[in-house]
């Protein structure tokens, strides 16, 4: 069974408490409470415009970013970013399947193709982070549904794993799991470039392809130096750059 869960618009639309009397469950009613928080923000706020700003203009992000459904890893709030500027993807462990030519149901590939094809972004981001669970399952594949879902995708990181216990056989489970976190980030953006039409922009149009790594044991982010195939910590030390807030 459905529940309706934002019955009487009216009402809450003025006083969002009035749902209380719907007994909702509390993470229910925070997520109504904080809608009417976001709605005086951008939308009671005489001072703001940028939805009246976004719903005139349509959208046009520079970055598309492919990060992971982990609950405490919101590129949003991560980059500071706000609304209309980044296409964010979100999937267990960031990965991004290998180009395929028949028309089965790709939901990343298809956000990936509008990001690209329609939107024309300029950078693509794959954002990878410590302590990922889909990874985990790589090494403990008793913790997801034998046969499903889950399993079945994360075997596009299998190659990963099995670069990283053949680097390191005798490493503990913690290590063989952060090392194969950053090594998936490298598949995937191995597998971007698969794309023909990510191809066709790469060489027309100069999009770029980054691979980030968030260590939310410690708040440090790290990017994959393509050049040197190692990940260096990101630092504001000598960075420039064009236009920057």
């Amino acid at each position: 069974m459905y529940k309706i869960l934002f019955a009487c618009p009216i009402r809450w639309y003025r006083n969002p408490m009035a749902l209380q009397e719907r007994t909702l469950k509390k993470e229910i009613l925070k997520m109504v409470v904080g809608f009417h928080r976001f709605q005086q923000r951008f939308f009671n706020n005489q001072d703001s415009h940028l939805y009246e700003h976004l719903s005139s203009i349509g959208q046009s992000p520079k970055t598309l970013m492919i990060a992971c459904s982990d609950s405490r890893v919101d590129p949003a709030i991560l980059f500071s970013s706000s609304p209309g500027e980044m296409f964010v993807v979100r999937n267990v462990a960031n990965l991004v399947p290998p180009y395929e030519s028949n028309m089965g149901f790709h939901g990343v590939s298809a956000a990936i193709e509008f990001a690209v094809a329609n939107l024309k972004v300029e950078n693509i981001v794959v954002l990878g982070h410590r302590q990922c669970g889909g990874i985990r399952s790589l090494f403990q594949p008793e913790n997801v549904l034998k046969g499903g879902f889950v399993a079945q995708w994360m075997t596009i990181a299998e190659t990963a794993k099995l670069k990283v216990l053949e680097k390191d056989p005798h490493g503990d489970l913690d290590t063989h799991c952060r090392d194969c976190e950053k090594e998936s980030i490298v598949i995937s953006l191995q597998n971007l470039r698969s794309f023909p039409f990510i191809q066709d922009a790469i060489k027309n149009r100069g999009l770029e392809l980054f691979g980030v790594y968030f260590d939310l044991e410690n708040g440090h982010l790290w990017n994959y130096n393509d050049a040197t195939h190692v990940f260096d910590e990101v630092t504001l030390n000598g960075l420039r750059a064009t236009n920057l807030p």
